[in-house]
């Protein structure tokens, strides 16, 4: 088969700066719409501004309602709850999510679920789910982040978890990407010191994995129909993610030790945006595969910052544990790659003997100041769960096939087995 000679890009309508999540309204009734649900999880209502935006939409003549039953790291059962509202009082002629990714990909779910039939499993990706394609356009979805991280609001990607089989999967679809992404730096202040931290690494992981993805030029040639969101790194995408991680390598810690720092606030936020841009389209790998069962098997990891009582590896957290063993990994396949990523984020680390190295060292001594665990260990794992951890990540194909350097199950079990502990 001829290699591909083609990439492609996508990305939502952008609004970036303090103050954009007051012109919503105009946006929404420039799009025809009259009902507007507002979904939040109950968190984020308590900042206030969900409430303040349904007042803006109202503001512009829309009818606006809010719905704060939204799940920190959603599951099928959460997005059907969702979903089910969504549905007994609509219908609604657009969306506006204000929160983190869980939000964002809540709205998305509960989107697609009342433009099209079925169920949520019908849509899940293979081989979790049906992986059924939406016959019928979807309304219009306006995402408002208030986390630095996820980068949700540029991307095709639902992601969730499926209780029934504790496994992290998501849907991905073109149509899903949100119609506009309204970035307002004044939503970030009231994240906890480790929200910051963990979302801020999931910025750090899209904007490295992209980087660091199989080349476009690398995969076998696709015919039309065939193409996806994640077509691999290429020069936009390239562009996007250097950036980020200029932006990122100071403006993380100062926004965790200091989250008043109002230029840190919006440095993160715009390095949300580059990296989300970024991977949005070349897609991720390995860590992110890695992330889905750190998350979907915990047992009793409570993170600060969070919601008490209810275990939970945050995303951005999850991404992280392995990415250092990761990115280990994959050098070979590109070591001026993984070095140029190195450089950008770490300008004043000296370069380890061994290449290999490099990266992984500025990464540790990143996540030690801004206080992630050490490792999957310090989350409840031990290497005796490293095959369970190995099969669900097994599952994200969709992830591995983007890896420079593919992995065999032993590959992944000699990854997780390394971050047990990190440093």
């Amino acid at each position: 088969m001829p290699n591909e000679t083609v990439f492609t890009y996508g990305a939502p309508a952008l609004k970036y700066g303090p103050g954009a999540c007051e012109e919503i309204g105009y946006d929404l009734t420039q799009a025809g719409a009259r009902r507007v649900l507002v979904l939040t999880d109950p968190q984020v209502a308590a900042t206030g501004w969900p409430a303040r935006i349904a007042e803006g939409l109202a503001g512009y003549g829309l009818h606006a309602e809010i719905y704060d039953g939204v799940h920190i790291e959603p599951t099928d059962v959460s997005m059907a709850k969702a979903v089910d509202h969504a549905r007994g009082t609509g219908p609604w002629d657009a969306f506006v999510a204000v929160g983190g990714g869980s939000t964002i990909d809540t709205a998305k779910a509960v989107n697609l679920l009342t433009s099209n039939e079925g169920e949520l499993m019908d849509y899940v990706n293979p081989p979790v789910g049906g992986g059924r394609a939406p016959g019928n356009p979807l309304k219009p979805l306006v995402a408002v982040p208030t986390t630095t991280g996820t980068g949700a609001e540029s991307t095709t990607v639902c992601v969730l978890d499926v209780l029934s089989l504790k496994v992290k999967t998501g849907i991905s679809h073109l149509r899903l990407r949100p119609t506009l992404a309204v970035v307002d730096p004044r939503l970030t202040v009231s994240q906890p010191a480790m929200v910051t931290a963990a979302s801020g690494m999931d910025i750090l992981c899209h904007a490295a994995e992209s980087y660091t993805s199989k080349f476009y030029t690398d995969f076998e040639q696709k015919k039309p129909e065939q193409r996806v969101p994640y077509c691999g790194a290429n020069p936009i995408s390239d562009m996007f993610a250097e950036r980020a991680l200029v932006l990122l390598r100071d403006s993380l810690p100062a926004a965790v030790e200091n989250g008043e720092d109002e230029r840190a606030r919006e440095n993160l936020a715009l390095a949300a945006t580059f990296a989300g841009l970024g991977f949005g389209n070349a897609g991720v790998h390995i860590p992110h595969a890695n992330a889905y069962p750190i998350a979907g098997q915990v047992r009793d990891f409570v993170p600060a910052g969070y919601p008490p009582g209810e275990a939970l590896v945050p995303h951005g957290m999850a991404v992280s544990l392995t990415a250092p063993e990761a990115f280990r990994f994959t050098f070979e396949a590109a070591p001026e790659r993984h070095i140029r990523v190195a450089q950008l984020l770490g300008p004043d680390v000296e370069r380890a003997g061994d290449d290999a190295d490099y990266l992984p060292a500025v990464l540790r001594r990143l996540m030690a100041r801004i206080g992630i665990p050490d490792g999957i260990g310090a989350v409840g794992y031990t290497e005796s769960d490293v095959d369970s951890l190995v099969e669900g990540a097994l599952k994200q194909q969709r992830l591995l096939a983007g890896a420079p350097r593919t992995p065999t199950a032993d590959d992944l079990a000699g990854i997780f087995r390394r971050s047990v502990s990190l440093w």
